[in-house]
């Protein structure tokens, strides 16, 4: 009645996707101290103090108090008077998150990336280039999960003409032009999705993959009171919680379980939940590339079984070779 962790990962039984969604603090805890050079990572409520742009928002002489960027944002947005303001405050989020780089050690990313299939899928609502730099360094030895750009990024460029997205500053593949940056600031009040070409079909993508998902994992996303447009979309792709009774959500995040369940109670059907204060608690971190098929042994076959945990402490030439043996059992499955 027990699967040992040698037993896992050579069972290859799921087809359904695994959804992860990330949140500004998912990037803060994979860096909190920072990229290689040790710029910080901004959160909404420091995000003027972080880039330094204080004396910018000084010149709109702006009513609300909350400190909170998406308000500021916002209320600069609504007055026509203040665009060549709006324009000087883009150019300055886009620059600071446009050149920041990756420690050249493995990272909380890499680790994730690494641990799911190219059927699964990380969408992300972060505006900096780590989750993508990092699928770049893995991706030559591996197949990837599929990544989403929810709010833009500013490592993807993006042609509307052709629909076609790519690496920020290369050209299209089928019109030759150079890829223009994908938009990244929202007013909180108007976050009108479909009306950005990329952006829509992002969260079209989205929508398709928590259809058909297993298991939802959310790291470091607070569903904030501004982002209501954003949660009645992944709500209505989720669809009702009573039709989803043998799917799993897992949430990662430093907040309490009380308030976590508050939060993301309409995706939670009874007691098919977890919660986990670090990534390497959850189940992409103990069965990685088999987070599918742990699920099915535990709560399909009810089997107990092993941990398969990611070793953290190892550089990229022994993590890779750690995850060969994954690699390998898949490749004998799609050959059988």
């Amino acid at each position: 009645m027990e699967v040992s962790k040698e037993q896992e990962i050579n069972q290859i039984k799921m087809g359904k996707p695994h959804v992860l969604i990330l949140g500004a603090g998912a990037s803060y805890a994979a860096f909190p101290s920072g990229d290689i050079n040790g710029k910080k990572l901004p959160l909404m409520n420091n995000l003027v103090e972080t880039l330094g742009i204080e004396k910018l928002i000084e010149k709109a002489d702006l009513k609300t108090t909350s400190g909170n960027f998406e308000d500021i944002y916002s209320e600069i947005h609504e007055n026509p008077n203040l665009s060549s303001l709006l324009r000087d405050i883009e150019e300055e989020v886009y620059s600071y998150f446009q050149y920041m780089m990756l420690p050249n050690a493995p990272t909380i990313y890499d680790h994730l990336l690494l641990s799911l299939r190219d059927k699964d899928v990380v969408a992300t609502f972060n505006w900096d280039p780590f989750l993508l730099l990092a699928y770049q360094r893995n991706t030559q030895r591996f197949k990837l999960p599929r990544l989403l750009f929810l709010h833009g990024n500013v490592g993807v460029g993006y042609c509307e003409k052709d629909k076609v997205a790519g690496i920020n500053g290369n050209r299209c593949g089928k019109c030759g032009h150079k890829l223009e940056p994908t938009k990244l600031l929202y007013p909180i009040s108007e976050k009108n999705y479909h009306k950005d070409g990329f952006i829509s079909l992002q969260w079209k993508e989205l929508d398709q993959h928590l259809k058909s998902a297993f298991m939802v994992s959310i790291f470091g996303y607070g569903a904030p009171q501004s982002d209501v447009s954003a949660i009645d979309l992944m709500k209505s792709a989720w669809g009702d919680v009573n039709h989803r009774e043998m799917e799993q959500t897992e949430i990662i995040d430093i907040r309490s379980e009380e308030d976590l369940c508050k939060t993301w109670e309409p995706f939670i059907h009874t007691h098919h939940y977890e919660t986990h204060s670090s990534f390497y608690y959850s189940w992409i971190a103990n069965h990685p590339r088999r987070t599918g098929e742990a699920y099915i042994n535990q709560y399909w076959n009810a089997q107990f079984i092993e941990n398969n945990p990611i070793p953290k402490e190892f550089p990229f030439c022994e993590l890779w070779a750690w995850y060969d043996q994954l690699k390998q059992a898949e490749e004998q499955h799609q050959n059988t």
